[in-house]
């Protein structure tokens, strides 16, 4: 085998997972390799890419990666709505394909290599090394060999899995997304603003979503997404392409707008994150081990969090420090099974189970937390800020009661 053909990491797959970890190890002088299996960053850019401040700041990422900022976030049900405004920018909508383009830009500047267009077949171990063998679009076949193999194919999990090999089961969601351009005062109604829509009129068995873009081109993100679970009211739904049309007509009465692109992907999460985190000298990250919070569907800021962890026991393998990657493992396993659990929890309950009537309720009480808290509840998982909700909400509930006995009462013997 040429020596020219070796790698210290190749890494499969380049979303913001794989990238991270394959700018990571290239910053560290690691000789990295960096598959993409489409030609463009453009051909699979599928991610509505929402995300707090501190994601830019925490990975070094540039204002060309961000499509807008926005310091709004509603909620829309069937029936109420509500906005939590700052007067500050709270996070950003990232362009998706130029997060990834940068990403692998930086890959590259730090001596690493991007192989664009390039589909993975196999591995397999000959001669004490790990064979990866791929083809090039149009066919040619490319043979490498690795010290580390990283799978960062996200839910297709193409390495940690072959076809011989058993999957744990999977809660799944699917998804699709529209990319529209409209005239300037109607940009103007959603700017700063992240809209989610709840109930089972906006989409049964799931949520939808209106994001800001471009400003300068006056681009809006409108999305849906459902899970694949029977509900516990409702039989029947339209297909998903339906719903997206009722945001578009019946909310945002748009009569006219130039649909740019429309993508979607599906989500497969292990269920008690029971997926494999890695075999021998392979390593699992990103979204091939179910790292994406299935209340909300945020998975990109995780993505990229799991790739830093998974970085620093590659180095200490590659370092022979490190003889199996198990404490990547239990690190990824403390550091999210609760509360991604109790996330899918909510996230059955909430979309698979709840009435109109509960889930605006649930809103209701929401009201009375600050943006602070929200942010709190959507971005960090601080699921202790809904009973300061919840005890407002009752508050005020109790209050209305003892106003109605007192208003009896006073009727009564007036």
């Amino acid at each position: 085998m040429n020596s020219i053909n070796h790698f210290n990491v190749v890494v499969i797959g380049a979303g913001p997972a794989g990238c991270q970890c394959a700018r990571t190890l290239a910053k560290l002088g690691y000789k990295i390799l960096l598959l993409e299996q489409h030609e463009t960053f453009q051909k699979n850019d599928f991610s509505s890419a929402a995300t707090p401040q501190e994601t830019l700041d925490k990975f070094n990422l540039p204002e060309t990666v961000v499509g807008s900022y926005w310091q709004k976030i509603s909620i829309v049900t069937t029936n109420i709505n509500h906005t939590w405004a700052s007067p500050k920018t709270l996070g950003a909508v990232l362009n998706f394909a130029k997060l990834r383009e940068f990403l692998a830009g930086e890959v590259k500047n730090y001596g690493g290599q991007v192989w664009m267009g390039c589909r993975y077949t196999e591995h397999f171990q000959e001669n004490g090394k790990t064979i990866v063998e791929m083809r090039r679009f149009g066919g040619d076949k490319l043979t490498v060999t690795t010290e580390v193999l990283v799978d960062a194919t996200g839910p297709a999990r193409a390495v940690m899995y072959d076809k011989k090999n058993s999957k744990p089961q999977f809660l799944t969601a699917a998804g699709i997304e529209y990319l529209i351009e409209v005239e300037g005062r109607e940009y103007d109604k959603y700017a700063n603003d992240l809209i989610f829509f709840l109930g089972h009129k906006w989409m049964p068995k799931g949520y939808s979503w209106i994001f800001p873009m471009e400003s300068a081109q006056q681009r809006l993100k409108i999305g849906v997404a459902r899970f694949n679970l029977e509900h516990k009211q409702i039989v029947e739904t339209k297909s998903m392409r339906w719903y997206l049309e009722l945001l578009i007509q019946d909310y945002m009465k748009l009569e006219k707008y130039k649909l740019i692109d429309t993508h979607g992907s599906t989500v497969k999460y292990s269920v008690g994150l029971k997926d494999i985190y890695y075999q021998d000298n392979v390593i699992a990250i990103g979204d091939a081990v179910s790292t994406i919070n299935m209340l909300g569907g945020e998975g990109i800021r995780h993505g990229m969090e799991n790739a830093e962890i998974a970085s620093k026991y590659i180095k200490r393998y590659l370092d022979k420090h490190l003889f199996s990657f198990r404490p990547y493992q239990r690190e990824m396993q403390i550091r999210y099974a609760i509360k991604w659990n109790i996330s899918e929890q909510m996230g059955r309950r909430r979309y698979m189970q709840d009435s109109d009537e509960l889930i605006d309720k649930g809103v209701k009480y929401l009201k009375s937390l600050t943006v602070e808290d929200m942010m709190k509840i959507l971005f960090e998982y601080n699921f202790q800020k809904l009973y300061k909700g919840l005890g407002k909400y009752i508050q005020r509930k109790l209050k209305l009661v003892w106003q109605q006995i007192n208003n009896f009462f006073m009727a009564k013997f007036s």
